[in-house]
């Protein structure tokens, strides 16, 4: 069975040699570092990709990882803004990204800590409408120069291919990049209207972007981004969300649906408890990455909604950072998830610096266990 027979069984909860064995979505630079100071300089090397991030393929050929593919389309402001230094000192600089935002940023230790959010590049509906060509299909610029290379060799893949709408493919994450969450807090209140435009033009900018990638080449799944969930549960009621937010989500998935796309999951982090019923109300029919510490628990999931949900994640990387007798736990803790389907395990979030790599290595190798049978 190959790596995209594998995941699409796992998926539709069909028989299956095993359930795919994934790498971290990401490693901080942070642990990068850390893993070189303690001697495996050549090691973190050849796991490195070449911008800095976690190279997939490089995971896949050192552990023996499942491989899929990313498409890699970005749904957001497309001519994006001009990033510009807005003010600078000895300690901090704050500027203005691609996506409009003005945010400070520490020099030192730019990798391990969170930006201030300062200010955002949608403050009235004539900012947006002025803007919005932005979302338009905009191809030479949205897609890579080498999009029809890259075609021709999905065509008869053997691994899954995936298409992450990352940080822009969504309905509340993306609107927050735009007002902030104070702001847009304020507008579904005070201007519902305008609110149901933005959303409106949403739709229509993925649908158009998920046409034109179609026509080309069938992704294997679809991921929403939102990031909406915090430790205590989401930043929009569930009444908001069930009113505004599942319509949109339906047209999308719905759309998806129609061209042969049937596995859709959305990405939080947080307390998403009370926002699942809704995004299987909306067409979604997954979720991850089910953060632990937010009190998410896979197993609790299964027993609620059996095979209308699927997951990924769910193993609390938290248990990396105290070694080997609670990385067996928590893998062990989890391992009922394999024989039911739909579920392939994998870290709740990326690898922290807290994180030895003799540590990471213990994980990888028992999770590989488990998911062999070893264990």
């Amino acid at each position: 069975m190959n790596e995209r027979e594998r995941f699409l069984n796992t998926m539709r909860f069909k028989p299956v040699d095993r359930v795919p064995f994934w790498p971290p979505l990401d490693v901080w630079a942070t642990t990068w570092k850390r893993w070189e100071s303690e001697g495996y300089t050549s090691m973190t090397t050849e796991l490195v990709g070449e911008h800095g991030g976690a190279g997939f393929l490089n995971f896949w050929d050192y552990f023996g990882c499942d491989r899929q593919d990313e498409v890699g389309i970005y749904y957001g402001f497309s001519p994006g803004f001009e990033y510009k230094v807005i003010e600078e000192d000895e300690r901090t600089i704050t500027f203005r990204n691609h996506e409009g935002i003005i945010m400070s940023e520490l020099k030192e230790g730019r990798e391990t800590s969170m930006p201030h959010w300062l200010d955002f590049p949608i403050k009235t509906k004539e900012d947006f409408r002025k803007n919005l060509y932005r979302w338009e299909l905009n191809f030479e610029d949205r897609f890579p120069e080498n999009w029809d290379d890259k075609c021709k060799l999905w065509k008869d893949r053997k691994v899954p291919l995936r298409m992450w709408a990352d940080r822009e493919g969504g309905f509340y994450g993306p609107l927050r990049n735009l007002f902030g969450v104070e702001e847009l807090s304020v507008l579904f209140y005070d201007d519902i209207a305008f609110i149901e435009e933005v959303l409106d033009a949403k739709v229509e900018a993925m649908i158009r972007i998920i046409d034109r990638i179609w026509d080309d080449v069938q992704f294997d799944y679809f991921v929403f981004w939102e990031d909406m969930c915090f430790k205590n549960g989401p930043l929009i009621s569930p009444e908001l969300f069930d009113k505004y937010l599942v319509p949109r989500y339906k047209k999308v998935t719905d759309f998806l649906r129609k061209k042969g796309c049937d596995i859709i999951i959305v990405d939080s982090d947080g307390d998403v408890t009370k926002l699942v019923p809704l995004w299987l109300k909306a067409g979604v029919n997954g979720v991850l990455p089910f953060e632990v510490q937010a009190g998410m628990d896979v197993n609790k999931f299964r027993a609620e909604y059996g095979n209308d949900l699927l997951m990924m994640g769910g193993i609390d990387k938290r248990a990396l950072i105290t070694g080997p007798k609670d990385i067996d736990a928590e893998i062990m803790r989890i391992a009922p998830m394999l024989d039911k389907g739909g579920f392939i395990p994998w870290l709740d979030h990326s690898v922290p610096p807290d994180v030895s790599f003799d540590n990471f290595l213990y994980y990888m190798h028992q999770l590989e266990k488990l998911i062999d049978g070893k264990l």
